[in-house]
């Protein structure tokens, strides 16, 4: 059975748009008009490639502090459209949260 969807902060789901626009250099595509939940690759959605997506990676690193590996299978899941990426940047970003004295 699938794990329920998780709501994606409109906020993160905003900033990554703009960092795929920005990042990737995507000239012809304004931010707001990619939709959530359309692919990433393929005909069907934003077209990019593997290039693109160590691109991205790199992005995401610099801007969220996290991290993809090559080998890991859940690549294609994670990569699949905005609120995937959006979803795995929550869970995996460090917290800058600093104690309470």
């Amino acid at each position: 059975m699938a794990e329920p969807e998780v709501a994606a902060d409109p906020a993160l789901v905003r900033e990554i748009k703009a960092l795929i626009v920005d990042s990737l250099m995507l000239e012809s595509v304004n931010a707001d008009e990619i939709a959530d939940d359309a692919p990433l690759f393929g005909a069907e959605g934003l077209g990019l490639d593997s290039i693109d997506v160590l691109e991205l990676a790199m992005a995401l690193h610099k801007r969220f502090g996290v991290k993809t590996k090559g080998d890991d299978g859940r690549n294609r899941e994670i990569f699949a459209t905005v609120r995937s990426l959006a979803a795995f940047v929550a869970a995996e970003r460090p917290t800058t949260e600093s104690p309470v004295p």
